[in-house]
């Protein structure tokens, strides 16, 4: 697996990623326009993404296979935010091929070094849907703790839904 900051030129991999795991990422995704993992669409988020990650804001990690034909889980850094909070958000997802072989707790624990070492920021949060069994298992091996459950908290697949919101903190500051 190789792992990268994503740029302009993955706009190709990451609209086959999407579009191959549709439906095995369906339950966990918000509904989306028409269009919108297509390559096009995708170049323009990128160039996006790559200002947002050299302003420091965002941080979107992509996991590679060792020939470095496609792309097989994403992690994201979110909602940087400095001053006295020095915090983000995580997202993920595993291409269901890939799924349960370990990468995306590699990949995860890649992205928590580079919030923690690079961005020197104190605490990332992640939440996930209750029934997310997954999600549950890879955040407590990851150090995650639960704080609490948010109501209604996002719309996801067209439905709003509860999330148990977790977050670990900068081990050099427990």
């Amino acid at each position: 697996m190789k792992i990268k900051l994503s740029s302009v030129e993955d706009a190709p991999f990451i609209s086959r990623y999407y579009l191959e795991n549709a439906e095995h990422l369906k339950p966990w995704e918000p509904i989306r326009e028409p269009g919108y993992h297509d390559i096009s669409s995708w170049k323009s988020r990128l160039e996006m993404r790559e200002l947002e990650q050299n302003q420091g804001q965002a941080a979107y990690f992509l996991a590679y296979t060792d020939d470095s034909s496609k792309i097989v889980a994403v992690c994201n850094l979110t909602g940087i935010v400095r001053g006295p909070f020095q915090a983000c958000y995580m997202g993920y997802s595993v291409s269901r091929q890939h799924q349960g072989q370990g990468i995306m707790k590699m990949l995860c624990q890649h992205a928590l070094d580079y919030a923690f070492n690079s961005l020197n920021l104190n605490r990332v949060m992640a939440n996930y849907i209750p029934r997310n069994v997954r999600s549950e298992y890879l955040l407590k091996s990851l150090g995650f703790e639960k704080e609490g459950l948010a109501r209604k908290y996002l719309s996801i697949n067209g439905q709003w839904e509860d999330h148990i919101l977790t977050a670990i903190i900068n081990p050099k500051n427990r």
